[in-house]
């Protein structure tokens, strides 16, 4: 059992992720903007009750680390690694780009996968996975003509908003669901650190070009 937590962005949510059946069995998600400090811990004991569990049950946290608001990422985070000190489980962090590339990964593309995720300021988070889901390159910022050239580059599939943003369209908040932070997090090793994924600090630039794992 999962204990799966998502502050990553103006959405707070929480869910209990059974990696047994690969299923999400209890979840709450509320659309907050601000306020998730304060919300997060009772959000928590509701879903824990809706599951008819304890923390005592779980086995292991799941927490989104970003890319995404540096304020809500400071409280799942921090969350997450007190309870599990506390429980003597693994936290593991799961970023947001991952989720994003699981969709499509999921189904199996013959082809590299760029999650993009809206960054505002004319500025997109990517990062490119393998077919199989390995991470090809570092999640970084980078400019709208680089993301473009990564596309290109890896002739790969471009998913999340940031593909929104590069044609101009208006797009909803990222949403990133709860069982697909779960699956993730089932399969990540113990050690996988649930840190904040920070690309951008005040008065940061877009990236230009891109660094490249594997070819």
């Amino acid at each position: 059992m999962i204990l799966v937590i998502d502050t990553s962005g103006p959405v707070c949510a929480a869910g209990i992720y059974d990696a047994g059946s690969n299923a999400l069995i209890a979840s709450i998600s509320e659309a907050l903007g601000k306020g998730h400090a304060e919300r997060l811990i009772p959000m928590i004991d509701e879903v824990l009750t809706q599951a008819g569990m304890t923390l005592q049950q779980m086995t292991r946290i799941a927490v989104t680390v970003g890319p995404g608001s540096f304020t809500g990422i400071r409280v799942g985070v921090a969350a997450a690694r007190g309870f599990a000190l506390s429980l003597g489980i693994p936290a593991v962090g799961v970023t947001t780009l991952e989720v994003v590339a699981e969709q499509v990964l999921e189904i199996g593309p013959p082809m590299p996968v760029v999650a993009a995720i809206d960054a505002r300021r004319d500025e997109i988070f990517a990062q490119v996975f393998a077919p199989d889901g390995e991470a090809l390159t570092e999640p970084e910022a980078y400019a709208y003509e680089d993301v473009r050239a990564i596309v290109s580059r890896f002739d790969g599939i471009l998913a999340g908003s940031g593909a929104a943003a590069l044609d101009g369209v208006a797009h909803d908040v990222d949403v990133y669901p709860l069982d697909r932070i779960g699956r993730i997090g089932a399969r990540l090793p113990d050690d996988t650190k649930a840190s904040p994924v920070y690309i951008r600090g005040a008065g940061a630039k877009p990236q230009t070009g891109f660094a490249i794992k594997h070819l």
